[in-house]
């Protein structure tokens, strides 16, 4: 049995032509002047729906600041970004937090608040999307989510109750639960055992399989290339190789 299939998973718009991320010539900057800084260069970039892809790269090839273009959590200095159809450049911010609530957004750091339970967590991430489950049905779904995670006896625990992989594995699940069409993810594995991340990385090829979800994920750890569909490496601000 597929390990999501009790999960409740919708297909949302997997099946459209249109690309998940599409970006053309995307070029960005940091500061003005003597201290200006290219951090991207010329970037032509597609995620198509379904797509499992990685970003890899040397420190400071601009794989973050890519990530954060494309999920609307900085605006375009140049160039062309469309998610699910929606061009970024120059999006009022009432749209771009559409866009946003569309996203799984997975960090490096798991930025969780301490004063919610693992259950607390969940359910306001669902809540902030607009979905408003009943108490019930958000306990299920939460319950369901955890468990393929390892963490179902963590389901009423607060963050200083867990361990930093166990409080990563909360933050991926909050990125999961809305069944995002497009998930976003900068070194989720990072601080997470080889049994950890196998769990974490089943989930997320599960959900690409069952729904068509696209992931663009940012990576060192060698041990999850083969989850991918193709491996783009990053330097210098430009993607300088595909695999």
């Amino acid at each position: 049995m597929n390990e999501l299939s009790h999960l409740r998973f919708s297909p949302n718009e997997s099946a459209s032509a249109v690309p998940a991320v599409a970006a053309r010539k995307v070029a960005y900057a940091f500061d003005a002047g003597a201290a200006r800084k290219q951090v991207l260069q010329d970037i032509d970039f597609v995620l198509e729906r379904g797509e499992f892809v990685i970003l890899t790269g040397p420190s400071g090839a601009g794989k973050t600041t890519l990530m954060t273009l494309i999920g609307a959590l900085r605006a375009l200095q140049s160039g062309s970004i469309r998610v699910l159809g929606t061009e970024l450049a120059g999006l009022r911010a009432a749209r771009q937090r559409e866009i946003r609530r569309r996203i799984g957004f997975i960090f490096q750091d798991h930025n969780l608040f301490e004063a919610l339970t693992a259950f607390q967590t969940l359910s306001l991430a669902m809540e902030l999307a607009g979905t408003r489950p009943g108490r019930d049905e958000a306990r299920r779904r939460s319950a369901a989510l955890l468990s393929k995670l390892g963490m179902e006896s963590l389901l009423d625990s607060k963050p200083r109750q867990m361990s930093t992989g166990q409080k990563q594995r909360v933050a991926i699940a909050r990125a999961l639960i809305n069944e995002p069409p497009i998930v976003i993810a900068d070194e989720p594995t990072a601080a997470l055992d080889a049994d950890s991340t196998g769990l974490v990385m089943r989930l997320l090829k599960g959900l690409v399989e069952l729904t068509g979800a696209s992931v663009l994920m940012v990576t060192h750890d060698s041990r999850i290339f083969s989850a991918a569909n193709r491996i783009l490496t990053m330097v210098d601000g430009r993607i300088s190789a595909a695999r």
